[in-house]
């Protein structure tokens, strides 16, 4: 591996105001006052341990996920930069992305967000519609996320709209016309995720009635043509950005073109590359236990080589999300294998027409962006790795 691949920084902050029945991420709702400054010096005593293990590198991106990290007060989110530009080298142009949902927006505090150095937002929205607010477990209602949304334009150039279809007792119609709620403000950039009922959630234990197979699909078919009418590029899986304003998440797409990302908090997850090996670490989940660990410089929990055989599943499980695929020298530049390592699974995945490839870039068919699980199975050595948290665009 001749050059190592870009960094970004993942922060994790784990407390949110309720806990959604969806959510399978490392969240706490916040039942007493979050200890703010002591998980502040936490993160920071976490990213002082990791230094040696990124040593120079150029920071690229900064995402703050959770969770619901606008739970914290904007100096303290100013404290977290500030102690980040003071450790490593912070890009002058890094795009800093901080998390939040409609039920914490204050004007005056988003301000000072900006103030603080973030300088994108990515909003939790979900639906504009009531029923479907209230059926997700949402704190919010939809004069809220408008609301928030009018804010986050005044503020900030550069924002995100999360939005979710496939819903319960969703209708076609109705997932569509969330999008067009959401397209009236002119979002620089908009996600749209189906809702997938993940295990040990509230909604896997208890499921509610969700659109059958072929109406969620018609529904993906509605949201991306309206979508594509109003201008943006479908670019990845779940993420589209208005063609030709550089919108797209640059922070998911260093994981998409599997960069390098260090992920300090409660559970947090880093890749970093070394000479001729990758290493894979995820930080102590429980919040309290994160803290003490971090104090005493010792918060990783896990930590691992990628074995030879998992690397062309974990490259391809991230860059076979892009619509546009991947240049060819990517897949040795960054995993430091040549490319016909995993040739016998290019060429069957080109048989069952999921790929195209020619010598200088390989990109899922429209077939293989519809199974792109099954495409990804054909390159599947053992069960899947742990991979970055990327909720919001």
């Amino acid at each position: 591996m001749k050059l190592l691949p870009p960094l970004s920084l993942y922060i994790h902050i784990p407390w949110c105001v309720r806990k959604c029945p969806y959510c399978d991420f490392n969240s706490h709702e916040a039942r007493a006052p979050v200890p703010e400054q002591r998980y502040i010096d936490a993160l920071i005593a976490d990213l002082e341990a990791a230094l040696p293990l990124v040593w120079g590198r150029k920071v690229c991106t900064v995402f703050f996920g959770g969770g619901t990290p606008s739970v914290f007060a904007a100096d303290g989110i100013e404290r977290i930069i500030a102690a980040v530009r003071a450790r490593v080298p912070l890009a002058s142009d890094a795009e800093i992305t901080l998390e939040a949902n409609p039920g914490t927006f204050e004007a005056e505090k988003f301000r000072a967000f900006r103030a603080a150095g973030v300088n994108r937002l990515s909003i939790g929205i979900q639906s504009f519609n009531p029923r479907h607010l209230k059926a997700l477990g949402r704190i919010h209602d939809d004069a809220q996320a408008r609301a928030a949304v009018e804010i986050a334009r005044r503020n900030f150039d550069n924002f995100n709209l999360d939005l979710m279809y496939g819903l319960p007792q969703q209708s076609v119609d109705e997932a569509r016309a969330d999008i067009e709620a959401a397209l009236a403000f002119a979002p620089p950039h908009l996600s749209a995720y189906h809702l997938t009922l993940e295990p040990n959630t509230y909604f896997h234990r208890y499921p509610p009635p969700l659109p059958d197979d072929d109406t969620a699909a018609e529904m993906q078919q509605a949201v991306e043509q309206t979508l594509a009418a109003a201008g943006y590029e479908h670019y990845e899986t779940s993420a589209f950005a208005r063609a030709g304003d550089r919108n797209a998440c640059r922070h998911n797409l260093n994981y998409w073109m599997f960069g390098d990302y260090l992920g300090i908090g409660a559970g947090a997850h880093s890749k970093l590359s070394f000479a001729g090996r990758i290493v894979r670490q995820m930080r102590y989940k429980q919040p309290g236990q994160y803290v003490e660990c971090a104090a005493s410089g010792s918060a990783i929990q896990e930590q691992h080589d990628v074995a030879a055989n998992e690397v062309g599943f974990e490259f391809m499980m991230n860059a076979l999300r892009l619509n546009q695929g991947f240049p060819a020298a990517l897949y040795e530049e960054r995993t430091g294998m040549p490319l016909a390592a995993v040739l016998k699974e290019l060429e069957a995945a080109e048989r069952r027409g999921l790929i195209a490839r020619d010598p200088l870039r390989i990109a899922p068919t429209e077939l293989g962006r519809r199974f792109l699980n099954d495409l990804l199975q054909l390159f599947l050595a053992e069960a899947p790795p742990p991979g970055p948290r990327a909720a919001g665009g």
